[in-house]
């Protein structure tokens, strides 16, 4: 079973399927740390959100045009590991040459011989920390700056940008991947949820409500955003979302959505979460804590019912649709 709930350390702190679980290896003691994830859960605690954009990084080329997009055309402010300030006509040269980054490609790619390698290891990691509309932009990046500085600072070289933009403020960071000491970041599952419960961690020190948990915890419906998704096919960053969202387009088109062989694991997993946060109502009632032990209730029983990817595009294009539908021909008063 895979972790549900992880704080991100080397010790799982809180797994909700365990509790689903009957067995003498099941705790029926919960940590202070324990209690607060919960409560901040069940109230509905904004999430955040660590993003690891994959495409581009391998080559000076991507990587300038994408810290040339953060910067707009040099009109925004890239803040350095160091704290240094810079900004505009091309900012991203002058920042890839402090970083040697030519040099990075050169003895990566000798090594690699005179044949282009789709594999080859990038040469930095473009990452996106956001949060829901309504959290204070000045908080957010230094928020961002504070996790930076203990994650990454004498070891990664980094830039950042605030972003205002859209309702949710977001900072976008460049990392360069290999490091001073000459060990490359390798970003892995276990690494977002490490950054992202450190990146609420960080919000929380600053008096931002934030949390970190899975999706699947929250009973969460991933539901794309299709103006999301074809901005980011302009910006060349979403070929394959973007296929997704024709292939199910095409689908509805026939009038018919083929059950989507993920179903299935789809369903087990939310039972045993479902199960998981009952299990921890009656531990929390045998702690004395019934008010938490109804939140929990209440909040497993408003879980919604679990979509595949298919499934939440599916239901975007329809509610596009009657959009569109009452937006052209709106209902006679």
């Amino acid at each position: 079973m895979r972790q549900l709930i992880d704080m991100g350390g080397a010790t799982l702190l809180l797994d909700i399927a365990s509790y689903a679980r009957r067995g003498p290896g099941r705790r029926d003691r919960l940590s202070p740390a324990e209690i607060e994830l919960i409560g901040r859960t069940v109230n509905r605690t904004p999430e955040v959100m660590v993003k690891v954009l994959t495409r581009g990084g391998q080559d000076l080329k991507a990587i300038r045009a994408h810290l040339a997009y953060l910067s707009r055309g040099g009109e925004l402010e890239i803040e350095t590991d160091d704290g240094e300030r810079i900004s505009g006509n091309k900012v991203e040269e002058d920042l890839l040459d402090d970083w040697n980054l030519d040099l990075e490609e050169y003895r990566r790619d000798s090594r690699l011989g005179p044949r282009q390698n789709p594999k080859r290891p990038k040469l930095a990691h473009k990452i996106l920390f956001s949060m829901p509309p309504g959290t204070p932009p000045d908080k957010v990046l230094n928020a961002v700056k504070n996790f930076a500085r203990e994650e990454f600072a004498l070891k990664h070289r980094y830039a950042m940008v605030l972003h205002t933009d859209e309702p949710h403020p977001h900072v976008h960071m460049v990392v360069k991947a290999m490091s001073e000491q000459g060990v490359r970041l390798n970003i892995r599952k276990a690494t977002l949820r490490e950054w992202r419960k450190e990146f609420a961690r960080h919000l929380r020190v600053l008096g931002v409500a934030a949390n970190a948990t899975d999706r699947s915890v929250r009973g969460e419906i991933k539901s794309p955003k299709l103006d999301g998704i074809y901005r980011a096919e302009r910006r060349g960053e979403s070929h394959h979302a973007h296929a997704r969202v024709e292939a199910v387009a095409a689908e509805l088109s026939k009038g018919v959505l083929p059950v989507d062989p993920g179903k299935a694991k789809l369903l087990h997993t939310r039972r045993e979460v479902e199960r998981g946060w009952w299990a921890l109502g009656d531990i929390l009632i045998a702690e004395g804590r019934p008010d938490l032990a109804a939140q929990v209730r209440r909040f497993s029983a408003q879980m919604r019912p679990p979509w595949t990817d298919r499934e939440s595009i599916a239901e975007a294009l329809r509610r596009h649709t009657r959009e569109v539908r009452i937006r052209d021909d709106p209902p006679a008063r």
